[in-house]
């Protein structure tokens, strides 16, 4: 199972990015799906995690700014992340509790990271 993440880039502030998250593979199932953030002086932060009811929970600092959503057809979920500002600088992170067939127990699965750039 892998994960491909794609969509970074440099914006100015003010400014929309879309990230993209697909998962491929042997998968059962997917339940939570989410991006990650970490900046070079920030911890890791969870920015947007959905469920595979539909629930989604968001960071105070993106709320009302970011859109998660997720596409169950296409194993895939997306960032919608509008007026951006300098301190969304950092490098986005997609995961996913993923049951890969013959399993019966979800398992964290990490894609690689995408730069997201907000800068003037």
């Amino acid at each position: 199972v892998q994960l491909q993440a794609s969509g970074g880039g440099s914006v100015q502030p003010g400014g929309s990015l879309r990230l993209s998250c697909a998962a491929s593979g042997s998968i059962s199932s997917i339940s939570a799906m989410g991006w990650y953030r970490q900046a070079p002086v920030n911890q890791r932060e969870l920015v947007a995690q959905i469920g595979l009811g539909g629930r989604e929970t968001y960071a105070d600092s993106v709320k009302g700014r970011f859109t998660i959503s997720r596409d169950n057809a296409k194993n895939t979920w997306y960032l919608q992340m509008n007026n951006l500002s300098p301190e969304d600088t950092a490098v986005y992170s997609c995961f996913a509790d993923i049951k890969p067939y013959g399993n019966d127990r979800y398992q964290t699965t990490w894609g690689q990271g995408t730069l997201v750039t907000v800068s003037s």
